[in-house]
This record gives C-alpha cells, sequence and structure tokens, in this order.
C-alpha cells in the first residue's frame, strides 16, 4: 500500500517556495517579539516611569493574551478564513508596535503590549495552519515546520540581541518600530501569495465554550506567572490555577452539549493530539527552564555579565537550528514516534551532563557543548511533535490543531522556569539551611542548579516514553 508520504512530491513548486519564505519571516518576526523587549526593559522603565514593580508587566501582558486567544484565534481561522486572520493578525500587529513605539506612558504602553499579544494569537495559529494546509502530509510538510522551528528559536534567541543593539544604538523604541515595515511587507505580499481556505458551511460560533477555554487559559498563565514572580504559595497565584481548573472542567461540559463545539472532543482525544501535545509542553518547558538555570549558573557562579550570557546562548540557538534543519530528514528515517524519542534521549543525556559543572571558569566548555547537543535533541523533538499534533486531520480542523499546538508552546514556557525556579530555590535553601534566603555563596547556588538540572533531565528523559501513536 503507498503511503501519503510516499506519494508526496520530492520537491517544492515555486508557489511552495514563495508561501514558506511568507509565512517564515512572519513566524520569525513573531518569536523575535517574545525576547526583544527583555534587555530593554529597565530602559523603559526609567524612561517612563515604570515602577519596579510593575515593570515585569511589558513582558506578562504580552504572554497573557497570546496564550489565552491562541486556540480561540485557531479555530474561528478554520471557519472565517485564514487568510483572512493572518491580514488581521498582522494588521494589528503592525498598529500596535507603532502605538509602544509611540508611547508615553505606562498605561498606553501595556496596551500596546495587550495588542501585540493578541495578534500574536491571531497570526501564529494563522500562519502555521496556512503552512500545513499548504503542503501535503509527508516529507514536505516535515520539511516545512522542521525550517519553521528553526527560525522560530533563531528569532527566540536574536530577539535578546537585536533588542540590545536597537536600545543602545537608537531607542528602545525601536524595538517596537522594526515590526512596522516587516507587517506591511507582509500585509503587501500575502493577498498575492496565499489562497483563502475557509468551510463551505461555517457552523454556529460556540460561545460558551469561547468564553470558559479563554479565560481557563488566561488564568492558568497568570497563576503560573505569579508563582514565577511569588512562588507556588502564593494565594493569588494558586487561586487563579484552581479557577483555570474549574474554567477547564465547565469547558468539558459546555463541549459536550455544544452542536457545534468550539473544540471537539474527539480531537482532544485522538491519541496523536494528546500525547503529541504533552511531548511538547515538555519538550518547551524543560528548554527554556533550561535556559534560566544556565544564566543564574553563568551570572552567580561564573560571573558572568548580562552580554556574556546572552553570547553563550548563541551556541544553543545555532544548535537549535540545525536540529531544525537536520529534523526533516531524521523524521524520515526514523519515523515521527522513533524521533521524539530519539530528540528528547539526546536532549536528556546533555542535560544530564550539565550537573558536572563546577564552580571554575573552565567548565564554560561543558555548557557549550551540551546546550549545542541539547538544543539538536530538542528542536528534533519539537518538530516530531509540531508534525504528530497536526497529522490525521482533515484541512478543515489545521487551525484547531495548529491552536492546540501554539497553545502548548506558550504554556510551556510559561510553567518552566517557575517550577524549575522551585526546584532550585528549596535546594539551595536546603544547602544554605532554614532560613537562608539572602546573600546565598556560589557554592550554594550551584546546588539549587545542579538539583533543578537533575529533575530537567528526568522530565525530558520520561518524555522519551511518550508513544503518541499508539
Amino acid at each position: 500500500m503507498t503511503t501519503i508520504a510516499e506519494r508526496a512530491p520530492a520537491r517544492m513548486t515555486g508557489r511552495q517556495r514563495l508561501v514558506l519564505v511568507l509565512l517564515l519571516g512572519s513566524q520569525f518576526m513573531l518569536a523575535v517579539d517574545f525576547s526583544i523587549l527583555n534587555v530593554a526593559l529597565p530602559v523603559i522603565g526609567a524612561g517612563l516611569g515604570f515602577a519596579l514593580a510593575d515593570l515585569q508587566w511589558v513582558a506578562t501582558a504580552f504572554a497573557l493574551t497570546a496564550a489565552g486567544f491562541t486556540l480561540l484565534a485557531g479555530r474561528v481561522a478554520d471557519l472565517f478564513g485564514r487568510r483572512r486572520l493572518f491580514l488581521g493578525g498582522m494588521a494589528l500587529l503592525g498598529l500596535s508596535s507603532l502605538a509602544g513605539g509611540l508611547a508615553d506612558s505606562p498605561s498606553l504602553l501595556l496596551a500596546a503590549r495587550v495588542a501585540q499579544g493578541l495578534a500574536t494569537a491571531v497570526v501564529t495559529p494563522a500562519g502555521l495552519s496556512l503552512l500545513t494546509t499548504s503542503f501535503e502530509e509527508g516529507p514536505l510538510r516535515a520539511r516545512a515546520l522542521g525550517l519553521n522551528g528553526a527560525l522560530m528559536s533563531a528569532g527566540f534567541t536574536s530577539g535578546a540581541v537585536l533588542g540590545g543593539l536597537l536600545t543602545d544604538l537608537l531607542s528602545w523604541r525601536w524595538a517596537f518600530f522594526v515590526n512596522v515595515p516587516v507587517a506591511l511587507a507582509v500585509l503587501a505580499a500575502a493577498p498575492v501569495v496565499l489562497a483563502e481556505s475557509r468551510p463551505a458551511h461555517r457552523p454556529r460560533m460556540d460561545v460558551p465554550g469561547a468564553v470558559t477555554v479563554t479565560a481557563g487559559l488566561l488564568a492558568l498563565v497568570f497563576g503560573l506567572s505569579r508563582a514565577g514572580e511569588h512562588g507556588f504559595a502564593d494565594p493569588v497565584g494558586l487561586g487563579a490555577l484552581a479557577a483555570s481548573a474549574v474554567l477547564f472542567a465547565v469547558f468539558a461540559a459546555v463541549e459536550r452539549r455544544a452542536e457545534s463545539p468550539l473544540v471537539p472532543l474527539r480531537v482532544l482525544a485522538r491519541p496523536s493530539v494528546k500525547w503529541g501535545n504533552l511531548a511538547g509542553l515538555v519538550a518547551f518547558a524543560t528548554e527554556t527552564s533550561l535556559v534560566f538555570l544556565m544564566t543564574l549558573y553563568l551570572q552567580k557562579v561564573l560571573g558572568y555579565t548580562a552580554l556574556a550570557t546572552g553570547l553563550a546562548f548563541g551556541v544553543l540557538g545555532l544548535g537549535t537550528v540545525l536540529g531544525g534543519v537536520a529534523a526533516p530528514r531524521v523524521l524520515a528515517r526514523m519515523g515521527t514516534g522513533r524521533a521524539l524519542t530519539a530528540g528528547f534521549v539526546l536532549q536528556a543525556a546533555a542535560t544530564a551532563s550539565l550537573a558536572l559543572l563546577g564552580p571554575e571558569p573552565g567548565w564554560i566548555g561543558l555548557l557549550l557543548a551540551a546546550t549545542f547537543v541539547g538544543g539538536v535533541g530538542n528542536m528534533v523533538a519539537i518538530v516530531a511533535f509540531m508534525v504528530t499534533a497536526t497529522s490525521g486531520l482533515p484541512d478543515s480542523e489545521q487551525g484547531l490543531a495548529t491552536g492546540i499546538a501554539t497553545m502548548t508552546q506558550q504554556v510551556g514556557i510559561t510553567m518552566g522556569i517557575p517550577l524549575m525556579s522551585a526546584v532550585a530555590t528549596a535546594a539551595m535553601g536546603t544547602a544554605a539551611g532554614a532560613g537562608a534566603t539572602a546573600g546565598l555563596d556560589t557554592d550554594t547556588v550551584l546546588v539549587g542548579v545542579t538539583v533543578a538540572v537533575l529533575v530537567n533531565a528526568a522530565l525530558t528523559l520520561a518524555a522519551a516514553f511518550i508513544r503518541p501513536h499508539r
């Protein structure tokens, strides 16, 4: 029997290449937006008069809306037209970036960041579903998703560097303005390059489902963000997490009774969707939290500056780009399930080796080698997750599939750091003695980092046993 993969054309058409360039360029820009303002936050705070305690909302306001509305936006793209939603999101991104660059008060800047997050929630699943529906399931789709993963990882890595350069050479406002010409270029080219896709019959919108799942995601991301700042014992964070659990339970009950559910439960029950997204959650949570742990090590143990730390993570970025480029060949040779396992095993082994790090400067060599190899494994696992989570579903549900996958990515990024921070903090407290919370020496910090690294590696290794297709 001939499989879809065997029937798929070996080479992309000229139009498919144009689609790929356009969509990958937009996804790269969105990835840059996640990190471009991080290094500029102190300058923004001084320029606009942000209170120090409120400065983190520049990042949190973006993350809340980006994660909270992505599932709804993905399904709306399926129902109302993916190209239409993609163009609307890009227009909103351009306008909100212009508003952010021109903001003269904290409230206006935060409003612009909320709008940027909403635009990201719209553009990301719409763009990914346009990508998956432009390439038949098989080698070409895997190649497209691999390149997408490589460029998104490069965007996350280069965002901090670009933000630092723009802030130092021009102004923090250019971290916003840089999006405007890119958005205009995409808006000009997209109507010519991208074909519209929408169902012939559009069912009624499931408003109760949309409200409950969006509110649940907002509560979840807020609770995780709050835990990252104040710990998991914080009553506000715990209340938000409890509220999210209740809202998700209500959402499931609503979907069982809805005539045209926002998220059909049969889709969530598919092994490829359910287990594939669990694998993706672990992949994003472990790698982003590892960056946090290695930042602690480089700055608190080895005494690196912020700039030197960022440059050290450039090696990790190279590894993830290489992993994204190599992933389609790995998937073609090993199959998606085995590639997912191999990626996690490689990432786990590289992460575990970081437990050997010591306080001497010479250990930087191990860190660079391990993060490079781990980055390769992590990106192979991420591409395998994306292929798994979007396979076996008709084009009419690709917006939903990519919306779920995007939600998984953003929740994983949000939850990883609070979890590993809690592990490291607990280990440091034990090593320093009860009640010792300030002025920790390098040996104590190193103990906390080492324990958290081993927990991170154990979670990654456990994910290697996930079998999405069984």
